[in-house]
């Protein structure tokens, strides 16, 4: 399954939410919505400085990610970021492919 960090940062509302349901509220929250889309929560922190929060999950799909992604921005609660995650072997595989690219003037 794809995985994929996503970082979050609390809007002013959804800082309230946040204080009013408390860490574990959040994380049962997190854990519907991807469990709902057929992924599992492998990880979930609340960070300081520039996010608030680091989830670390995976997906059936890049399109569930997609899914989730627009469902919570639509909050308005939260501003998010999802980035995929790549093992080792995937950039081994990677590697091996061969490219076929020409540089911009060249």
């Amino acid at each position: 399954m794809p995985k994929f960090l996503i970082q979050a940062t609390y809007t002013a509302e959804g800082s309230k939410g946040l204080l009013k349901d408390g860490g574990s509220g959040r994380r049962a929250a997190v854990d519907q919505v991807v469990t709902g889309l057929g992924g599992k929560v492998e990880a979930m922190y609340f960070t300081f400085g520039e996010d608030d929060t680091m989830i670390i999950v995976d997906f059936p799909d890049a399109v569930s990610m997609a899914a989730v992604s627009l469902a919570v921005k639509a909050t308005g609660g939260l501003r998010t970021r999802a980035t995929p995650l790549l093992t080792v072997e995937d950039i081994d595989e990677a590697a091996r492919r061969e490219v076929g690219f020409r540089a911009p003037g060249g």
